[in-house]
């Protein structure tokens, strides 16, 4: 994947992320109060969103593998529903990664908010998906 379809993936992450904020009461996204007062509200939080995607992003792509790998047998037993699990670990590890930056990702609890929000995130990105270009999908 070239850098355009990296970038094409961290949008889809923020966007998902901005909408499990918007759905769910436990969970929001805050920015660094100086970028907030020079750049604005708006311009602020789409940097903070777009890093806590990052964040995200780089836990999907270097833990989830070997989280779901250890994960398998109970996986498969419960049919691919512990997955769901899997994403809440990763969203909670995203939470406590981003608070050693200035962008802070906040999930209240880990059953209600943060299942929950591996749901919501996992719809939103797989519609997401589909709708914008992939650039793997324009090479064929």
């Amino acid at each position: 994947m070239g850098g355009m379809g990296f970038l094409i993936r961290t949008v889809i992450n923020a966007l998902a992320l901005a909408a499990a904020v918007w759905l769910l009461p436990g969970m929001d996204i805050t920015g660094s109060q100086a970028l907030a007062e020079s750049l604005g509200t708006g311009p602020a939080a789409v940097v903070a969103y777009l890093v806590v995607a990052l964040v995200f992003g780089l836990v999907n792509a270097l833990v989830r593998p070997l989280v779901a790998l250890v994960s398998a047998p109970i996986t498969c037993l419960t049919l691919g529903l512990f997955s769901i699990v899997v994403n809440a670990l990763m969203i909670t590890l995203t939470a406590w990664l981003s608070g050693f930056t200035p962008f802070v990702l906040e999930v209240e609890s880990f059953f209600w908010t943060a299942v929950l929000a591996a749901i919501v995130i996992a719809i939103v990105s797989a519609v997401l998906g589909l709708v914008l270009p992939d650039g793997e999908r324009e090479r064929d």
